[in-house]
């Protein structure tokens, strides 16, 4: 049964492997606990109170969160969805299974005077390969508000130089370079690439071929040494590395940057639907999280500039 799932959710459903990685995670961690044997056991035996047992023993004895917990129902639920589907039960016992209620946090984003500098030095680093590989990295995920799987995955291919992506404004029309970006289900989506950007990648990509990295079928963007497709730890690595020799406090990851790149758009006028096309969302609902940063800054502002404020309490 589970095999027969993992096959659904790549083939049919085309998740991204670590989206499957996840779900055959979760799921197996259940039908384990279950003690559910797929030779012998029939899923119609299992009832929604063993699924809330579950999220109690996860939660008190596994201490996970309510966030992750979520993650998990929302992969039963795909299970018994499916297994539905396919006639191997007559009821979906996760409908009355609701989930968690969670603290809403506000996105983690570098403020705009310490990303300018970043973006300054990366823009001026020069010399040897891993240098300028990893500002541009730092580079992409800002300027492009990529995910770290799809920055992972893009390939030399999917950057066009020539300027073919129109982006109309209030002020006039412009052309981009683009980029074709890869997200989750593998929806495919075009991406703006600015001018000081495309420089960068295109200097980037004279080093590796003056270098010789690339000497294989290879068809990466972002490579190790050795010219293979670098891998999604090492370039967590390097903007942790980055970030810190930057001075930047607080959380350091690929989706800080994802997350400083829409707050910063926002806050500088970008309508929510461009945001949410260029993120690659699926729902607007998605990208509004982004407001209540905004909304956060502008209160901040306020309470600066206001005299109570400047003159004392």
């Amino acid at each position: 049964m589970l095999t027969e799932f993992i096959r659904y959710l790549s083939a049919e459903r085309r998740y991204s492997p670590l989206t499957v990685r996840n779900y055959k995670h979760d799921v197996g961690q259940f039908l384990a606990w279950l003690d559910f044997d797929e030779a012998r056991s029939d899923p119609r035996s299992i009832t929604a109170d063993q699924v809330r047992e579950w999220i109690i023993h996860r939660t008190e004895e596994g201490k996970i969160g309510a966030a992750s917990m979520n993650r998990e129902i929302a992969s039963i639920r795909t299970l018994f969805r499916w297994l539905l589907r396919t006639g191997a039960i007559e009821k979906d016992i996760c409908r009355t299974i609701p989930s968690l209620k969670t603290s809403r946090r506000l996105p983690a984003f570098i403020p705009e005077s310490r990303m300018t500098d970043i973006v300054s030095k990366c823009e001026e680093a020069d010399g040897d390969f891993e240098t300028a590989r990893n500002s541009l990295v730092i580079l992409m995920f800002y300027a492009c508000g990529l995910r770290l799987a799809e920055l992972v995955g893009i390939d030399r291919d999917d950057f066009s130089a020539d300027r073919t992506f129109n982006s109309k404004t209030e002020t006039g029309s412009y052309d981009y370079a683009s980029l074709r970006v890869r997200g989750k289900g593998d929806k495919q989506r075009m991406v703006p690439i600015l001018e000081f950007v495309r420089e960068k990648i295109l200097s980037y990509l004279d080093l590796i071929a003056r270098q010789n990295i690339c000497n294989s079928a290879e068809k990466a963007l972002f490579l190790t040494h050795k010219g293979k497709r670098i891998s999604r730890s090492v370039v967590y690595r390097t903007v942790q590395a980055e970030l810190t020799r930057a001075g930047v406090q607080g959380k350091k990851s690929p989706h800080v940057l994802r997350h400083t790149f829409a707050t910063h758009r926002l806050n500088g006028g970008a309508d929510m639907r461009e945001i949410q096309e260029l993120l690659g969302h699926a729902s607007l609902q998605a990208t509004q999280v982004y407001t209540h940063n905004s909304i956060a800054r502008l209160r901040e502002i306020y309470a600066k500039a206001h005299p109570r404020e400047k003159g004392g309490k």
